[in-house]
């Protein structure tokens, strides 16, 4: 029996370490859920404590330790018509079935199939990700409610303090590894701020941060099949996108740990914690990948990270929330630059003249998919289905025959390689029908019928050999070449020739 405290202490090495890392986590967290619940025209207040609610759950029961989710841009992006057009009700009716679908795919352990990913597509990805969150800290280089570019001192002095904070993140770790970089950056750039009384961008020019906690709110909605028909397509969208995400910021964090988080137990716990987040009038969420790396970045591995991040968030809003108001962006900033240089996967640069075309195209298309249109579960299926056709031409151009007559004048084709759709037309090019003899055999030892378009080319060379009076055989099928066969009944009707069965004699 695993107990709590071990629970909470796996992969932790320093107990310290994590609550800082938590800390900072929070730190940074407060900004980019404002920033994204103002995108999805919902109150900034909704977005942190539904931040709070999806940071606690996924970080207590979800898969991977270490790993942050929060209310997140990716799933904001796909509410803004739904808020925009029916309110905030109907947002929460979607997020609660978004969280008992991802549940749904949990428990179904659906979540297996984030292994189909190629590495190219989690590449794009990464570095999708990394120019997505780069850009956002553009926005904070424009004066607050006009939209227009800082200008004068104010830009010098922002962009002084930026590069402060980004030279403190690095060079505090040479100095003493006793407290994370990025806290020690926010900590002395905050001071120097509001002790020097510069007057620069505070977090409380984007929005008030003052409330209480989340409280149980059932959606005020008409419960009815038209909301339903109007919600859930939504909610099928925000599922798939959070859990696209959550999927792949798991993968990413594996690789960087050496580690093996479980992605099906992460899919329920990211579903739990959505259904949660709905109905305490909260939007939805998914892992933030940027927030990760700052956790990691500050040696925040086990769950206690994500424990006290969550309740730091939650200590902001009931408590601290003046403190936190007065915040320089510019400390924020700096952060999460350093974090777009630790999330962008510079060895993809690297070794991409060693890279198949195919794949360098692949990470360039996922890559630019995902930073123009931000919808990352749309970026990532098509870099999937490209790498799948490309994987398919390329296997349906290795399908080979060696052809032979035997002494009984039977003629041989031993097939190399899959049938399957894209081979079809070029195992039909093999075979000479006509100036054949009466009897034929496809050898498929080193071969197999994989799909339903093998099994019809097939069928049809059947009927080419019958219709000039001639015999096809089939040997050598594997078992489940023969049940897929079998399967298609009347569909095909071949000859099979049963080989004999070889048994190893056992030595006394």
């Amino acid at each position: 029996m695993v107990s709590l405290r071990t629970y909470f202490t796996q992969y932790t090495v320093n107990s310290r370490n994590e609550v800082l890392a938590g800390l900072t986590t929070a730190l940074a967290l407060v900004p980019e859920v404002v920033a994204f619940a103002l995108l999805a025209h919902i109150s900034p207040l909704v977005g942190i404590g539904s931040a709070f609610v999806i940071c606690l759950l996924t970080s207590i029961l979800g898969g991977r330790p270490g790993m942050i989710s929060g209310a997140a841009g990716s799933v904001a992006v796909v509410i803004v018509s739904l808020v925009a057009q029916h309110g905030a009700e109907y947002l929460f009716v979607a997020v609660v079935l978004m969280g008992l679908i991802q549940v749904l795919v949990g428990l179904l352990r659906l979540g297996k199939f984030i292994r189909l990913v190629p590495q190219p597509v989690v590449y794009g990805f990464v570095n999708g990700l990394a120019i997505i969150i780069f850009m956002a800290q553009l926005e904070q280089f424009k004066v607050a409610g006009t939209g227009q570019w800082l200008a004068g001192p104010a830009l010098g002095l922002m962009l002084g303090l930026v590069a402060l904070t980004v030279a403190l993140v690095y060079l505090t770790p040479r100095v003493t590894k006793a407290v994370p970089g990025s806290l020690v950056a926010i900590v002395v750039v905050s001071a120097l701020v509001l002790g020097g009384g510069l007057h620069t961008k505070s977090v409380g020019d984007i929005a008030s941060i003052a409330g209480g906690l989340p409280r149980p709110h059932w959606p005020q909605v008409p419960y009815t099949w038209a909301t339903l028909g109007l919600v859930l397509p939504y909610a099928v969208i925000m599922a798939l996108v959070g859990l696209t995400e959550s999927l792949l910021t798991l993968t990413v964090v594996d690789e960087l740990t050496d580690t093996r988080g479980r992605g099906n137990q992460e899919c329920v716990a990211l579903g739990l914690a959505n259904a949660a987040s709905g109905l305490t009038g909260g939007m939805g969420g998914c892992a933030m990948i940027g927030q990760t790396m700052v956790n990691l970045e500050s040696r925040g591995r086990g769950r206690l990270s994500g424990v006290v991040a969550a309740g730091a968030l939650a200590l902001f809003v009931v408590a601290g929330s003046g403190l936190i108001e007065r915040l320089p962006l510019a400390a924020l900033v700096g952060v999460m630059l350093t974090v777009v240089v630790a999330t962008f996967e510079w060895a993809s640069l690297r070794i991409w003249r060693r890279m198949p075309l195919a794949d360098v195209l692949v990470m360039a298309l996922v890559t630019l998919v995902t930073a123009v249109s931000q919808n990352l579960a749309l970026a990532v299926l098509l870099g999937v289905v490209v790498s799948a056709l490309v994987f398919a031409w390329e296997n349906a151009k290795r399908i080979r025959a060696r052809k032979y007559v035997d002494a009984q004048g039977t003629k041989h084709y031993e097939i190399y390689g899959p049938l399957f759709f894209g081979s079809v037309q070029a195992f039909a090019e093999k075979f000479d029908p006509q100036h054949d003899p009466a009897e034929v055999v496809v050898d498929f030892r080193e071969s197999r019928v994989a799909d339903m378009s093998g099994i019809e080319a097939l069928s049809k060379l059947t009927e080419r050999y019958q219709h000039l009076g001639k015999t096809l055989h089939l040997r050598a099928l594997s078992a489940d070449c023969r049940r897929l066969l079998h399967q298609a009944g009347p569909l095909i009707e071949v000859n099979i020739l049963t080989d004999p069965e070889y048994v190893v004699a056992e030595v006394e």
